[in-house]
């Protein structure tokens, strides 16, 4: 799915560092809204989107789960955003930047006309608030800022952002969510009170949040692209049950429907008056191993689990086939992944031999948390249970409500756990960083995993702007966590979707990412 503009079209690719002075200056984007329709977008409706769990938090500097942040990145919008085929940014609150000869100084201009949903003009002051708030976030996203020495505002159009060494990843860094404007100030609140109903310059704003119910957000009359969203309103309903969803789009009570079990997408994509879409992703399952638990602080125990599951056995109970196994910390749409580095594939002699190189050559109790109401983890989590058998590991299955679920694996009260990753950029700085660095404010993807080595690699990619060195770089980041098994690396897979036929321009880039601004219902 391509971008179309008003004005020449700019594509930064962030595999490499690139430097395109005064680009699409006045350009706007879309995800081509036409998408399945057939004639033009109408106006109107409310759309009702049935999601696996309730959202945790609006604080966009300090969340982590992918609810959230797709309800909230309706709302807040960053500087520049990422394409559609995930691959690179393009301007978005800003419409071009310069950089200095020493790639220390950016210096960007902001889209005239940008509005916050109250009507307010969006200014440089904001920006600069903006990303200093999310800079000094005790925990979250702060990592992704800290090449930023100082922001400065010096007009309201103007922003300039000083580095304390070039910076390879920096557009993509500000593309994330947690680095999305709000007002200076929280518009004269507090930060709590400002996150209980949030401003942004979004195509949505605020409404109600009902908890572990519904979250409603209604059009914003002040967005920046003219004429849209075409949606009255968008609410996100807490159906953690596969069943219940699809029976909720097939009776119309949903017009969306997150994450279908993959047991049914062959049976929904020939069901009259819905779609069933298989989005290119970003996504990486893992099963995760808490390393502050015994035996898990145990190299051997992680191997031998990690060789003991067969992932095409996986992928072909699980997916239907619509996926494949995972071999590295990266999926393959990111730059920099590593195609050859080999993981720790199904063999299980080298398994039973890594298991009696252990702490625990006998085998083990443990327990493996995964979220209720979800048929696709429950069938993994039955598989390995069953995979762990001969190397005397019993594995006990504890279904919690997906919200409780996803608390305790962030505060790391679980042994096993199954989990999942999806890029929030186009560059692996964020997953490599958030992944394998424990003081990232995620505790190496909430493993607390702390190998000095691949945390220094990981750093020095960063700070490279060549991307040869940095792939060097990588492919050692790659090769070692996998080789550490601080979490089993399962498969990858699409974005499944469901939608009614009456849902149009509805697409997901292979980061996530949904514009619901170009997102219309037919009469």
């Amino acid at each position: 799915m391509i971008h179309r503009f008003t004005a020449a079209k700019t594509l930064l690719t962030v595999g490499a560092l690139v430097v395109l002075a005064g680009c699409s200056s006045g350009s706007t984007g879309s995800a081509n809204p036409s998408s399945g329709a057939s004639g033009a977008p109408v106006h109107g409706g409310n759309l009702v989107f049935a999601a696996v769990q309730d959202a945790q938090s609006m604080n966009n500097t300090t969340v982590f789960d992918n609810n959230s942040i797709w309800i909230f990145e309706q709302i807040f919008q960053p500087l520049y955003t990422v394409t559609n085929n995930g691959k690179g940014v393009m301007p978005w609150l800003a419409t071009s930047y310069t950089m200095s000869a020493d790639k220390k100084t950016y210096t960007f201009k902001l889209r005239p006309g940008v509005e916050f949903s109250n009507g307010k003009p969006m200014t440089s002051a904001d920006v600069k608030f903006s990303i200093d708030q999310n800079r000094k976030a005790a925990q979250g996203w702060a990592y992704l800022d800290t090449a930023i020495s100082s922001v400065d505002a010096p007009s309201p159009e103007t922003v300039v952002i000083h580095l304390k060494y070039p910076w390879a990843p920096l557009l993509a860094d500000l593309s994330i969510f947690a680095n999305g404007i709000i007002p200076n100030n929280y518009d004269g609140q507090t930060e709590t009170q400002f996150y209980t109903h949030p401003i942004g310059t979004g195509p949505f704003m605020w409404d109600y949040w009902h908890k572990g119910q519904a979250l409603k957000l209604v059009r914003n009359p002040h967005y920046w692209q003219p004429g849209k969203p075409y949606l009255n309103s968008v609410t996100w309903t807490d159906v953690p049950s596969d069943n219940t969803r699809e029976l909720q789009l097939k009776g119309g009570q949903a017009q969306i429907d997150q994450t279908p079990a993959w047991s049914t997408v062959s049976s929904l994509k020939s069901t009259p008056g819905v779609s069933m879409d298989l989005f290119n992703s970003t996504q990486t399952n893992y099963l995760a191993f808490n390393e502050l638990r015994k035996p898990f602080q145990d190299v051997h125990v992680r191997r031998a689990i990690s060789l003991a599951i067969n992932r095409a056995a996986l992928v072909k109970a699980v997916l239907f086939g619509n996926g494949k196994p995972a071999n590295s910390l990266f999926p393959p749409q990111v730059p920099f992944y590593q195609a050859s580095t080999p993981g720790l594939q199904y063999n299980l002699a080298a398994a039973k031999a890594e298991m009696a190189k252990s702490s625990v050559p006998h085998g083990f109790s443990t327990t493996m948390l995964i979220a209720a109401g979800n048929s696709d983890y429950l069938t993994i989590a039955t598989i390995v249970q069953a995979e762990l058998k001969p190397l005397g590991i019993k594995v006990n299955i504890q279904q919690l409500d997906p919200n409780t679920a996803n608390t305790d694996e962030q505060s790391l009260k679980y042994d096993m756990t199954l989990t999942l990753w999806t890029m929030d950029i186009p560059d692996p700085d964020e997953l490599a960083t958030f992944a394998v660095d424990p003081k990232s404010g995620a505790k190496s993807f909430f493993t607390a995993y702390n190998n000095p080595q691949v945390v220094k690699q990981t750093h020095e990619a960063e700070l490279t702007t060549v991307p040869a060195q940095r792939q060097v770089f990588y492919n050692f980041v790659q090769a070692q966590s996998a080789a550490d098994a601080f979490m089993a690396y399962l498969y990858y897979s699409p974005y499944p979707y469901v939608t009614t036929s009456n849902v149009h321009g509805f697409y997901v880039t292979p980061l996530g990412n949904m514009h619901m601004e170009d997102v219309w219902l037919s009469k």
